[in-house]
């Protein structure tokens, strides 16, 4: 006569840990990825030595988007948020499409996969936004869970950001010119890898408020490896 098993049980606090401590492991594994707010906009640089799989990604005219963490994730995310703002651009204007109101999708549909699903996504992103001259820049960082922050000058992500995000305010000071903040953002990268970083494996774009229509751009590795120079 075979046994009942017992009944585990455990309090949705102990779940709720369970979830954010998986999500954290996992995304401590990813490559990171920082943001510096430059004179002229922001740079996103994140190690990544795939030509094929971008973090950093155009989002709308004026915005940006980075994540590490599970690829495939993280992508859905992205996508989701490309649809969103032709939607809303299309149907008031492309001005009514923030960074902010793309943020906050993103913390209700990851809040909400941590609260309902069993497995929590695997990913932490960072919405960037930029203005035109005299006019700011904005850098909202989404953790798993729907946490929402709100980033002023630098922003660190994935492995060992916190870290990076040390160096990176150490050492931020006057707002930088394009190459000084490339070379900010190596350094601190570099500080956490286990290998040579160099502009090949490196993904590196920028908003720029200087360019017409579409701010974002991404920056060759001959553009990386002169301003290392």
């Amino acid at each position: 006569m075979s046994m009942p098993m017992p009944f585990a049980y455990a309090s949705p606090e102990q779940v709720m840990k369970d979830r954010a401590d998986y999500a954290r492991r996992n995304i401590a594994r990813g490559k990171p990825i920082v943001a510096i707010e430059y004179a002229d906009g922001i740079l996103l640089l994140a190690e990544n030595p795939s030509s094929m799989l971008h973090k950093v990604s155009e989002i709308y005219d004026r915005i940006a988007f980075a994540g590490v963490g599970k690829y495939d994730e993280y992508e859905r995310l992205r996508i989701l948020g490309i649809r969103q703002a032709d939607l809303k651009g299309y149907a008031y204007s492309r001005e009514d499409v923030t960074a902010r109101s793309l943020a906050n999708l993103y913390s209700q549909v990851l809040g909400q996969v941590f609260t309902d699903s069993l497995k929590p996504f695997e990913v932490e992103i960072l919405v960037a936004g930029i203005g035109d001259d005299g006019e700011g820049t904005e850098l909202y960082q989404v953790t798993f869970d729907g946490v929402v922050t709100d980033q002023h000058g630098v922003a660190a992500l994935g492995g060992q950001s916190e870290a990076l995000r040390t160096f990176l305010t150490e050492r931020y000071g006057a707002m930088p010119d394009l190459t000084a903040a490339i070379k900010l953002g190596v350094e601190a990268l570099r500080s956490v890898a286990t290998g040579d970083l160099g502009a090949q494996q490196l993904e590196a774009a920028v908003l720029d408020r200087n360019l017409p229509r579409r701010k974002f751009r991404r920056l060759a590795d001959e553009e990386v490896g002169s301003a290392l120079a």
